[in-house]
């Protein structure tokens, strides 16, 4: 996507999707806390997503450091027997990817934000390896990576996009795919929340069956991330059974 197609991409977007209120967000980041807080259930409404966050600076920042004492953890020890090409989907400013980048990994990412691509470019991740999509459209071959990975992303989207988001998943990568997501800490399908941000906030069996209608081979991890509502899972899908 060349520079003129992204900044309509952006514009539409910003058209689509009006500004949400980010007041005291940053406080939240620095006590520690989840932007997952303070909830209002909206899931009798649409289910669209936020995307004009990912154009905020206050939004960029946090996503310097937000992971860094739980699930940044746990990504090395997930990659550290892979080897080949590997894409961090919706990779942000590319913080996960400079985490691997001492493993023997290829490691790709593209994100929907022609900014956090632009903070990514920032911290010295090469060009050629960052691409500006659509997770639920990604202009790569078949089998183009041998694993993916995507962290607290695809909450984010909406049931049809998260479907949309797992075929690109078993059709652009070879082996195995791993997510990590809040599910539920009350293990219920609490719906559609509104905070910061929109997400799914439902159990695991909830979530189980969008990506077993994928990948027929699908493991669940428990994550260290968690907040006041949510608990934090890996959900690690095999293609092919593999």
């Amino acid at each position: 996507m060349d520079e003129k197609s992204q900044g309509l991409l952006r514009k539409t977007i910003y058209q689509l999707c009006p500004p949400i209120l980010w007041r005291g967000l940053r406080a939240l980041a620095l006590r520690g806390s989840s932007i997952q807080e303070a909830t209002v259930n909206i899931s009798g409404g649409k289910t669209e997503q936020d995307l004009d966050v990912y154009w905020d600076a206050e939004m960029a920042e946090i996503l310097e450091t937000w992971g860094e004492k739980n699930v940044w953890k746990e990504i090395p020890l997930l990659m550290v027997n892979c080897k080949g090409r590997v894409l961090d989907i919706a990779c942000g400013t590319g913080k996960t990817m400079s985490i691997i980048s001492g493993f023997p990994l290829d490691v790709f990412g593209c994100d929907i934000s022609d900014m956090l691509i632009e903070k990514a470019r920032e911290h010295g991740i090469a060009h050629d390896h960052l691409t500006v999509c659509d997770a639920t459209d990604m202009p790569y071959e078949d089998n183009s990576f041998d694993f993916a990975y995507s962290i607290g992303s695809l909450e984010h989207f909406t049931e049809d996009g998260i479907i949309k988001l797992l075929k690109e998943c078993h059709r652009t990568v070879s082996h195995t795919s791993f997510h990590m997501i809040p599910v539920s800490r009350s293990e219920k399908d609490e719906g559609w929340l509104k905070t910061y941000q929109s997400f799914h906030n439902n159990s695991v069996a909830w979530w189980l069956g969008k990506y077993q209608s994928v990948y027929e081979t699908v493991y669940v991890l428990d994550s260290t991330w968690e907040d006041s509502i949510s608990v934090g899972k890996w959900f690690v899908c095999v293609k092919g059974g593999k």
